[in-house]
């Protein structure tokens, strides 16, 4: 019985010292493994030089914009352009039926004959008469009677002369050509309708370099340039003014202020601003809507920092900073305008100091992060 009761307590025995082992290792397993460093982009605080500038919401006008029109009436016979083709001054555009105008002419130039030739018999009448009288052959009434016939007669050559005058006037009206150079519209008819003074324009002709950009200014913002201009001893005109694109690339011509109206809008209580710009490319359209900045001193050093970095909370504005031992700080500014996709810091960062602009969802204060720089931005534009 003894050796009996020794063998069952044996396997007991051996399997009572696992048990701690299994819970141990249960337990190890249980833990969580230690989360990893998050990754974030940061960007370093950069001092570029950057020009003092304003922006505006303003229109592209052209300069010059001539709508055609028929000054006389008659079947559109001819079009002689493709629409939105370019034109010179000068250009034959349209062509209205000639003949009716043709043979006014004609009819006219045979009364201008029938009128001279009544006018040579009056004269030959009147200087008749005049020999009479001097020889007292007749008396001065029939002389005077002569007189009033010859100038009639010439009276009415003069009237069939300018009526010649407005025929061929009319004729050449026939011939619709531009009066400037341009981009010319669609036509509004087509070969074969009748046009006429009350037709309305038959297409439209829009200058196309230079072109004009007006923009509303307000009255605070006109006196500070003013004031600018006056105490750096320039003209508010010599300003550089810059378009921007729909696509937010800067247009590269350089625009120069050429009128200031001479009203306020009492609407909006602004001053109608008029610039003037190259435009080579014919990039700018007549009614396009561009973003006008204008530049109003000369370049000085900044820091600019990405405005992804920047965030805003009840206190302010804030960057999460990146230490040099690779934590976050949240560090409050004070900013500036903008410029081109950056703020201007004017307190609270250093030029080099490295700030996040992705993964800002990942950290919170005190966090260690794995910081990767994000590629130099290029130069800001302007």
């Amino acid at each position: 019985m003894t050796r009996a009761l020794t063998a069952c307590i044996r396997p007991a025995l051996t399997i009572l010292p696992l048990a701690p082992l299994a819970l141990l290792a249960g337990t190890a397993l249980a833990q969580p493994a230690a989360s990893p460093t998050p990754a974030v982009t940061v960007a370093k605080v950069e001092r570029r030089d950057i020009t003092p500038s304003v922006s505006f919401t303003g229109r592209i006008e052209a300069v010059d914009k001539v709508d055609l029109r028929a000054r006389v009436e008659g079947f559109l016979e001819k079009r002689l352009f493709q629409e939105g083709q370019e034109v010179k001054a000068g250009d034959l555009l349209f062509v209205i039926e000639k003949a009716p105008y043709q043979a006014e002419i004609e009819a006219i130039n045979a009364a201008i004959a029938r009128a001279q030739a009544s006018l040579d018999l009056a004269t030959i009448e009147q200087r008749r008469q005049q020999q009479l009288v001097q020889k007292q052959a007749v008396a001065q009434a029939v002389l005077d009677q002569a007189t009033a016939k010859a100038a009639e007669a010439r009276a009415n050559l003069q009237q069939q002369q300018a009526s010649l005058t407005k025929a061929e006037l009319n004729l050449s009206y026939t011939d619709v050509k531009a009066p400037i150079a341009g981009r010319i519209g669609r036509s509004v008819f087509t070969v074969g309708n009748f046009v006429g003074p009350s037709s309305g324009s038959l297409a439209t002709i829009v200058s196309q370099d230079p072109m004009y950009v007006t923009f509303p200014v307000t009255q605070r913002q006109l006196l500070e340039v003013r004031k600018v201009g006056a105490e750096g001893g320039s003209d508010p005109k010599n300003i550089a003014v810059r378009v921007r694109l729909a696509d937010g690339k800067l247009y590269q011509e350089v625009g120069r202020i050429n009128f200031v109206n001479v009203q306020v809008n009492q609407g909006t209580d602004t001053v109608e601003v008029r610039a003037s710009l190259a435009n080579p490319e014919r990039l700018l359209v007549d009614g396009q809507l561009v973003t006008v900045v204008a530049e109003t001193a000369e370049p000085r050093p900044a820091l600019l920092i990405p405005q992804a970095a920047v965030q805003i909370d009840q206190a302010g504005r804030y960057v999460l900073r990146v230490g040099a031992d690779d934590r976050v700080e949240v560090q409050r500014i004070t900013t500036g305008g903008e410029q081109d996709g950056f703020y201007v810091v004017t307190n609270g960062l250093e030029a080099g100091e490295r700030v996040i602009i992705e993964g800002l969802q990942k950290v919170r204060p005190g966090m260690k992060v794995n910081p990767a720089e994000a590629p130099a931005a290029p130069p800001a534009e302007g």
